[in-house]
């Protein structure tokens, strides 16, 4: 029988979770979570969603990304508007402070992924990053 280690998908599974703890702790100051992170860091790549796309684009259950968007509401990190095709939805955007938080965060971020990916050479985690990539865009779509 071979180890628990030889098996991709649980060491995938580690990994994140370790990823997730790193992040969960270099966020724990500004009272946000790993979550919170992914969000806005989606709102950074868009001009504003819906809380729905949210949910679908994130894999988010759309009741926990009601309450994402009020923690970040709260911080000023983002804010619902109403959406220009329908008033009666609303779009969540981005905030300019929480693109200052994302701007501020990007260097803790960096020595999260350093910490993690720590036994790798630069051109092995950017194949990482590559494959990677590729599994996402074809699995989690």
């Amino acid at each position: 029988m071979r180890g628990l280690h030889a098996d991709t998908g649980y060491l995938m599974y580690r990994l994140g979770l370790r990823s997730g703890q790193l992040f969960n702790t270099f966020l724990q100051e500004s009272g946000l979570r790993l979550r919170h992170y992914a969000l806005l860091r989606f709102l950074a790549t868009s001009e504003g969603a819906l809380q729905r796309e949210l949910s679908t684009r994130l894999g988010y259950d759309p009741s926990a990304i009601v309450g994402l968007v009020d923690d970040l509401e709260k911080l000023g990190f983002a804010e619902r508007r109403p959406s220009p095709d329908d008033r009666r939805s609303r779009t969540v955007v981005l905030t300019a402070d929480g693109r200052g938080f994302l701007r501020d965060t990007d260097e803790a971020g960096l020595r999260v992924t350093n910490e993690l990916l720590g036994p790798l050479d630069a051109a092995e985690r950017e194949t990482l990053h590559t494959l990677l990539q590729r599994v996402a865009e074809d699995g989690l779509t």
